[in-house]
């Protein structure tokens, strides 16, 4: 096979995936795809139809009317990726604090899920791509060339959040963020549909006792492992 031409990362909420996604993406060439903004575009255009969120079958009829795609960033303004919803740019929008509020009960809907799930696998199969996410492996991509699951306790993942709001100059609560992050892990893990989990072929990943810089390294070690074994 050679080098891998798509690889997937999952794992808990604030494990490092996006940052170590994004890294990978940008040493290979590929195209990054947090699948999440996916998710956050069916609620964004929820909002804008003034659909109520907690109308699970409307909102499942938007998600599978809605055309997303995700392309390669077209502007340096910080973006890792375009999002694009019915072929308008609505990445920053996405990003709007009404649609963090609202994005979490949008994501449990099954119809929601089926529908993205088809749309995630139309991009992920084009190939060159790292797709990240917290079903990717085991079903949006099992076919994947390199599955990776990164995991780390849930006490280092609020220390690290903690650290990356005072760091950007806002206000937060260690314990606090440590509550909401216990709640996600247990939301993903039970949810019944595509509840979290690592795939059986997927490499795990603690990076409790290692940075990002550390993180990165293995990964391209195991990237290069794949390539040299045709695997």
């Amino acid at each position: 096979m050679g080098i891998p031409h798509t690889i997937t990362i999952d794992g808990p909420a604030a494990s490092g995936k996006s940052t170590l996604g994004a890294r990978l993406a940008q040493a290979l060439g590929y195209l990054y795809f947090d699948t999440g903004v996916m998710y956050r575009a069916v609620t964004w255009a929820a909002l804008q139809r003034q659909i109520e969120i907690g109308d699970e079958d409307a909102i499942s009829r938007l998600a599978k009317a809605l055309s997303i795609d995700i392309q390669p960033p077209s502007q340096a303004d910080g973006r890792a990726c375009d999002v694009l919803a019915d072929g308008q740019d609505v990445t920053w929008e996405t990003r709007r604090p009404e649609v963090d509020a609202n994005v979490s009960p949008v994501s449990a809907y099954a119809g929601v899920r089926a529908a993205l799930t088809a749309q995630q696998r139309r991009i992920g199969l084009r190939g060159k791509v790292v797709m990240v996410g917290r079903d990717i492996g085991t079903v949006v991509l099992p076919e994947a060339d390199l599955k990776l699951y990164l995991v780390a306790s849930a006490q280092e993942r609020a220390r690290r959040r903690y650290a990356e709001l005072i760091n950007r100059g806002e206000a937060a609560d260690y314990d606090q963020i440590l509550a909401v992050i216990q709640r996600r892990d247990q939301i993903d893990s039970t949810r019944q549909v595509a509840p979290l989990r690592a795939a059986q072929d997927a490499i795990v990943i603690d990076s409790d006792a290692l940075d990002a810089d550390q993180v990165l390294q293995l990964v391209q070690r195991l990237v290069q492992d794949a390539e040299g074994t045709g695997k």
